[in-house]
């Protein structure tokens, strides 16, 4: 059994990626910066960010000037007219030409304040996603760093009762040889061994497992293993409920960046409306005509304006106000439902930390009572005074109250991680 247990290990380090160096040490703060600076989703975020900020341009180049430069070349048939297609019927002269034109927006009655309005708010709406991506990353770094540790402690259980149980083991059946102790004690005893040769093989892939959870969280492709610190201890959660439902409704970026969402549609929507107003242009051309007929002179200019008042074009304009009114009404909903979710987020999220926090006394005592039943039942067993039945319960006992507490240390890191994520501590 001893060769068992050595075989294990060796296979538990084996699987350990050898990467000609020892791992790096790594603390929590130093991992949620990796996880800034490489995770893809804050890279992808960033980048919408980026698009939603140049929309805003693209609104405002309504407030400039267009202009363009053309060439021209016509050959045509003598005295040829466009006759079809068009009411009029222009003479089409032989010529070459190049000139430009100019044409700047006077007014639209408000229609592209509104737009640059609606894209300003929409850019600020996706900064606060890049906030929020963030704080989803990082929560996922906490969860992952503090289930790392959790693991390795849960493993440092299973192997310090592999050891425990191999000793009882032996000493058993060195016992059984002198007709000490029977068989069955032998066979209880092995039992035992066996079932704590499980819990470190699963405690062992639990490590991996949960570094495999870290790497990816940190935003590497391949998994890697590192020397972890530990956080000190937290302190206990908050005693008041409702100043937390505040704090979360004024920091939580995602419910930020919904509110200037809903703006964005509510001016986006008033644009629409405004598609109706008339649009004033003043337009201006110039150019030459080097080679043309006599009939051409050899430059052009002219400036003028363009009034366009929209009459009739099948209710489009009115169906495309009608949209955008309903999607910002949409908006709205969906930012209420946000509030409501968020609240219920938070509460749980209190009452998570606070159960946590209190099962860290309980396990602690769990532990205390757990290990005297142990001595107590491994004394009694050594003095023939109980059954190695009363010994493999207390062993069991005490190996379950020794994981269970680890496990209420780690678990109450992860809920107060969780918790100031909701409250939008977490950015």
């Amino acid at each position: 059994m001893r060769g068992a247990s050595a075989f294990l290990i060796i296979l538990f380090l084996a699987a350990i990626p050898c990467c000609g160096q020892a791992p790096q040490t790594l603390t929590l703060q130093q991992a949620e910066q990796i996880a800034i600076q490489n995770h893809p989703q804050i890279q992808a975020s960033t980048q919408l960010a980026s698009a939603a900020a140049a929309q805003v341009t693209e609104a405002k180049s309504s407030y400039y000037p267009q202009a363009y430069g053309s060439v021209t070349g016509v050959e045509a048939e003598h005295n040829s007219r466009v006759a079809a297609g068009v009411l009029n019927n222009p003479i089409i002269y032989d010529r070459f030409a190049d000139g430009v034109a100019v044409n700047q927006l006077v007014t639209d009655f408000g229609r592209t304040y509104e737009l640059v309005k609606s894209s300003n708010l929409h850019a600020k709406a996706q900064q606060e996603y890049v906030t929020a991506t963030r704080a989803d990353v990082l929560l996922r770094v906490n969860q992952a760093y503090f289930a790392v540790l959790k693991s390795q402690a849960v493993l440092q259980v299973a192997e310090q009762t592999v050891k425990s149980r191999q000793l009882v083991a032996d000493q058993t059946s060195a016992l059984q040889k002198s007709n000490l102790k029977s068989g069955l004690d032998v066979s209880f005893a092995n039992v035992d061994l066996a079932q704590a040769h499980l819990l470190l093989i699963q405690a062992q892939n639990d490590v991996q497992s949960s570094f495999a959870d870290l790497s990816a969280a940190l935003g590497y492709s391949d998994q890697r293993t590192f020397v972890l610190a530990d956080q000190p201890p937290q302190p206990s959660p908050p005693s008041d409920f409702a100043p937390l439902v505040q704090e979360a409704l004024q920091n939580r970026p995602e419910l930020i960046g919904q509110g200037f969402n809903v703006k964005s549609a509510q001016s986006y929507a008033t644009a629409e409306r405004d598609l109706w107003f008339p649009t004033i242009s003043a337009v201006g051309v110039a150019g030459l005509i080097p080679y043309r007929q006599d009939t051409l002179a050899s430059r052009y200019a002219a400036a003028g304006f363009n009034v366009n008042v929209p009459i009739f074009n099948g209710r489009l304009f009115t169906a495309r106000k009608n949209e955008a009114v309903a999607r910002a009404s949409a908006q709205e909903q969906f930012l209420r439902d946000l509030q409501d979710r968020i609240v219920r987020d938070v509460r749980t999220a209190w009452l998570n930390a606070n159960s946590a926090f209190q099962r860290l006394s309980v396990t602690e005592q769990l532990l205390n009572e757990a290990t005297q039943a142990f001595d107590l039942a491994q004394s009694r067993y050594g003095l023939g005074l109980s059954s190695i039945v009363e010994l493999s319960q207390a062993q069991l006992n005490k190996t379950q109250a020794e994981i269970t507490k680890v496990s209420a240390q780690y678990d109450y890191e992860g809920q107060i991680a969780y918790l100031n994520y909701q409250l939008g501590r977490m950015q």
